[in-house]
């Protein structure tokens, strides 16, 4: 495809022989200011002169072509290029014609690992809302990545350690007989833990019990491994209903347990530094230096920590998948955890490529409207009942609308989970999640359903002619108008906001961007009469919508969304 942004670099770089100055160009939000505008107030340092002096110059000494170039203009020391229309619709019809599916793809992050850390539910607990972003945001990241060529490894680092174990091992000795596990495990197994708990309260024996079968679950115990694989099995089975109904997949489910082995030599290694010491009876690395509390190693029973465990999986990731960034996706609750464990990282001896490239993603909570949930176990809101609410919610609607539509339940499954997931991933991730069903299911807002809207109005535009035009064949002089103009540009930067998206970690990017081409399409269907007698206007039209068309699948499908083809 041709890269205009490359084009003005290179011709910039020429003119003033700075290499560094692609990094300065910027694409203007507002689209009167340019395609791409040059920020002349970092040359000014360099240059000795004015932002403005330095922009008047350039535009001078710049001799890039009308065919590529129609305009550049100087504003307040900003230097705007304004790219040939026809030059950008023939660019992206070429593209759009060669990859089709996969426009919007690139090669950029060939050869480099990407290891990404996600969803992370506990074994034998509900898998509840709390796990919702984690799992969405960090999957939305898998695609994106993926999509650019990164060979990307996610990772479900489950919560299958701890003591919490050694007491769900105790209540079934006592009553597992009583409880259904194998048709109802989440729920029974969370009976038989709320129990053994209050037995534990009453009784210090039976802790002590509990504590003991940890500790032989530790050293291999044939029984109690026995018990914590079925009680694994059973949860993963239950998750992976979730992970279905969300189209999420995992190349990696080492969770606590799988590091417990390889925790000695981590201990061993920090101890070798000098760093680890004694404190009130733990052991810990103390990070004074850093404004931070000490990260504990040890406890003072000698069992490990959180941190340990983290620890033992960056030396395990860095020496298995030889990573160059290693992503952590949870709540902004974690920010210190992860900054403690980044700085010990720092002390395993291990090369500045992986320590310098430990990355956490953090997200902002889930925040609920009460009464808008119809699924309630005390505060926990399980994640498989508020997608099937979503999915019979989405089910009513789409019945009101269209009461005959054909695949009534798999559209609906597809606009109830598409709204749950957009609607996570339409602000910045560090921003509390509003959870509000009016607002989601809304087919007219900036919402899941009404980008799959727009999608189907596509669909419905391409289902009325016999054969996509040739992209070669068609005149481009009938997409001047504004609307048509406005769209083209936005479909060509597709994939320049999604390296944005993977630049900052930021899904919402893409899911503004959908946005604005959905909008954007509704305006030029509105204004433009795209089945016409006329041939040539009819052609042209028809593959600008199935641009559209590609652009919103693609881009949804990067988000986990999957697009219906009737509404």
């Amino acid at each position: 495809m041709i890269d205009f942004k490359d084009i003005i670099a290179k011709e910039l770089i020429k003119v003033t022989n700075i290499e560094e100055i692609e990094s300065y160009i910027e694409i203007p939000s507002n689209k009167e200011m340019g395609d791409y505008s040059l920020p002349c107030f970092k040359l000014a340092k360099v240059l000795k002169k004015s932002p403005q002096m330095i922009a008047e110059d350039l535009k001078e000494k710049i001799t890039l072509t009308d065919e590529i170039i129609s305009k550049i203009e100087v504003v307040n020391g900003y230097l705007n290029f304004y790219i040939n229309p026809a030059a950008i619709t023939k660019a992206l019809f070429q593209e759009i014609s060669d990859k089709k599916e996969q426009y919007g793809s690139s090669k950029i992050g060939e050869n480099e690992n990407i290891v990404i850390d996600y969803s992370s539910p506990n074994i034998a607990k509900p898998f509840h809302i709390g796990h919702l972003r984690s799992t969405v945001i960090g999957s939305a990241l898998y695609k994106i990545y993926k999509y650019l060529g990164y060979n990307v490894t996610g990772i479900n680092h489950l919560g299958d350690y701890g003591t919490q174990f050694g007491k769900l091992i105790e209540g079934y000795k006592r009553w597992g007989k009583e409880y259904n596990i194998e048709d109802n495990p989440i729920d029974e197994l969370t009976k038989i833990y709320i129990r053994i708990n209050e037995l534990c309260n009453k009784d210090e024996k039976v802790l002590e019990e509990c504590r003991n079968n940890f500790k032989k679950l530790e050293d291999g115990d044939p029984y109690c491994k026995e018990l914590w694989e079925k009680f694994k099995s059973l949860s993963l089975k239950e998750f992976q209903r979730v992970y279905d109904l969300l189209d999420v997949k995992f190349d990696s489910l080492n969770g606590e347990a799988f590091y417990s082995d390889k925790m000695p030599e981590i201990i061993d290694i920090l101890n070798k530094s000098g760093k680890l010491i004694e404190s009130e009876g733990a052991r810990v690395i103390n990070l004074d230096e850093d404004d931070m509390p000490p990260c504990i190693i040890e406890k003072t029973n000698g069992s490990t920590t959180y941190a340990t465990r983290d620890l033992a999986a960056i030396m395990y990731r860095a020496r298995t998948y030889d990573f160059d960034k290693a992503i952590y996706v949870t709540s902004y609750e974690q920010i210190l955890h992860f900054k403690q464990v980044f700085k010990v990282a720092k002390l395993l001896g291990l090369d500045k490529k992986y320590t310098d490239n430990l990355i956490h993603v953090p997200f902002g909570m889930v925040l609920l409207k009460e009464g808008k949930m119809s699924t309630r176990e005390g505060n926990i809101i399980k994640l498989e009942s508020l997608l099937n609410e979503a999915i019979e919610r989405a089910r009513k609607i789409i019945e009101e609308k269209n009461p005959n539509i054909e695949n009534k339940e798999d559209i609906a499954k597809k606009v109830g989970i598409g709204a749950i997931i957009f609607n996570d991933l339409y602000n910045s991730r560090i921003k509390d999640e509003i959870f509000d069903w009016d607002t989601m299911l809304n087919f007219n807002g900036e919402t899941g359903p009404y980008l799959q809207y727009m999608y189907v109005r596509t669909n419905s535009v391409l289902e009325k002619i016999e054969k996509l035009p040739n992209a070669n064949e068609l005149d481009l002089s009938v997409l001047s108008d504004n609307t048509s103009v406005k769209l083209i540009k936005t479909l060509y930067s597709f994939g320049d906001f999604i390296k944005q998206a993977a630049d900052k970690n930021e899904p919402y990017i893409i899911s503004r961007y959908l946005i604005n081409v959905a909008k954007e399409f509704s305006s030029f269907y509105n204004e433009n009469k795209i089945i016409t007698d006329d041939e040539k206007v009819k052609n042209a039209r028809v593959y600008l919508t199935y641009c559209v068309n590609i652009v919103l699948k693609a881009g949804a499908g990067l988000l986990g969304m999957q697009m219906p083809n009737k509404m």
